[in-house]
């Protein structure tokens, strides 16, 4: 299983809670979407993300259709704009 997290700072913490639900959402549209886990931080420490996405998927080519979907890029069209930093990482799930 293909393992991909990726952890959000936004410029305005109250965008959060809503990217969060709309993250959730994904899962009805995306076929590629094995599992999806998404959270929001709470200690607000400065070197905190305020939100972290974890998604599973069986395999790369499941990744990619994941990210070309129309319905992430939309979302992806949204979050951009309101995003400070991002980190992610994608790894093989042991």
């Amino acid at each position: 299983m293909l393992v991909h997290i990726v952890l959000m700072r936004f410029t305005d913490f109250a965008d959060a809670p809503q990217a969060a639900e709309r993250l959730r959402r994904l899962t009805d549209s995306v076929p590629q979407i094995h599992s999806l886990d998404v959270g929001l931080d709470i200690t607000g420490a400065e070197h905190s993300y305020d939100l972290a996405l974890t998604t599973r998927h069986t395999d790369p080519a499941a990744l990619a259709a994941y990210q070309n979907h129309p319905d992430h890029l939309a979302l992806a069209a949204w979050l951009r704009p309101r995003l400070a930093r991002r980190a992610v990482v994608d790894h093989v799930e042991r």
